[in-house]
């Protein structure tokens, strides 16, 4: 895939004429307008999104994107990148945190290496390895132009394949020391926002540490010219990508793009895939509509990338622990709704007068 290709790319938006024959579904069901409040809305959603009324996401699936960034050079984490290859085995094992948090629940963890820092591919882990990670942002493009076009072309793959397989629905994840970095370089160099605004303490910094990864972003922003500039077009971000990003969040933006092209709602996690959630949107406008927010964390930057996107989370409870463990914790919660959608007793089968939708 060229640039070019993948900005002609046309994203036709989710059909809003049955996100409204969704809403009158509910409407129509035994209980107060709007009675289950954002769940309706994103069941509502769902529908649009997947084209037909009943919406099906019996089949779930988490994609896990592994990778390696070259930043840890510079001391922006408190363990070292060997970390990541021994995350992604635990997931291949299951015995990962999102693992054991999932154990007996009908979710399928993909797990996939698009970047690790390791002599051999990892059993278990699908190989879609494009380098032993990125190279430092700081003093060089973390990424060829053609490295960051396949790793985003690696994600529409594997989205494609979620599809012929049936998956309703798609949770993103992501395994990679030293990625809240590199996706807080983004969101600045997106936003042009200063990272002593919105860089956070990743997996856990101390105020020294913190400081330090606050100057790192600084330098390399300045290293691409990036500092306190806004990118504005599509061809800006696909540029911040490559000169900042990393394969795991190349490969996100792919999943989202993967998910407009295959009508498939995607859930995003953290800062890490909120970020890849925002490149996706910047790169190829109407993404956005087939995403869903699960949660804000920790990080503070999730919060001011989901209001960009104008995604309200389902959650906040302060995760930080990545893997896509707080993508998937809103699947249980969608479940039940969709349960009252599917089996709910109408208000015609009962004795109780019609509840009446008023616009406030």
């Amino acid at each position: 895939m060229t640039a070019q290709e993948l900005l002609h790319i046309r994203i036709i938006g989710p059909d809003e004429r049955v996100y409204d024959a969704a809403k009158t579904h509910f409407d129509h069901l035994a209980k107060p307008i709007d009675g289950l409040g954002d769940l309706e809305d994103l069941i509502c959603r769902i529908a649009a999104i997947q084209n037909r009324e009943n919406p099906d996401i019996s089949r779930k699936a988490l994609v896990i994107l592994c990778a390696d960034n070259g930043v840890v050079q510079e001391g922006v984490s408190q363990t070292g990148q060997d970390v990541t290859a021994r995350v992604a085995e635990l997931m291949a094992e299951n015995r990962s945190s999102v693992g054991a948090m999932t154990r007996g629940y009908p979710l399928d963890i993909i797990p996939v290496d698009i970047g690790i820092h390791a002599d051999a591919a990892i059993p278990g882990v699908r190989n879609c390895r494009i380098a032993r990670g990125t190279d430092n942002m700081v003093c060089a493009s973390a990424m060829t132009a053609e490295a960051c076009l396949k790793a985003i072309e690696t994600g529409i793959s594997l989205v494609r394949e979620c599809a012929v397989k049936g998956y309703g629905i798609i949770a993103t994840g992501e395994m990679g020391i030293g990625n809240t970095t590199s996706s807080t370089a983004v969101y600045c160099a997106l936003t042009g926002e200063k990272p002593e605004q919105v860089t956070g303490r990743g997996a856990g910094l101390s105020d020294e540490g913190l400081a330090r990864k606050q100057k790192v972003i600084e330098r390399a922003l300045t290293f691409h010219q990036l500092y306190g500039r806004e990118a504005v077009t599509p061809e800006d971000a696909l540029d911040v990508l490559a000169r900042v990003g990393g394969f795991d969040i190349a490969g996100m933006v792919g999943l989202y793009i993967g998910g407009a092209l295959y009508r498939i709602p995607m859930v995003i996690d953290g800062l890490i895939s909120a970020v890849a959630a925002l490149l996706a949107e910047r790169i190829l406008p109407g993404t956005a509509g087939y995403m869903l927010a699960s949660h804000t964390g920790k990080e503070q930057g999730t919060g001011r990338v989901l209001r960009q996107l104008g995604l309200k989370p389902v959650l906040d409870a302060g995760l930080a622990l990545g893997e896509g463990t707080g993508a998937v914790l809103p699947f249980p919660v969608l479940d039940m709704a969709m349960s009252l959608y599917n089996h709910g007793i109408s208000i015609q089968e009962t004795e109780i007068d019609a509840y009446e939708r008023f616009q406030i």
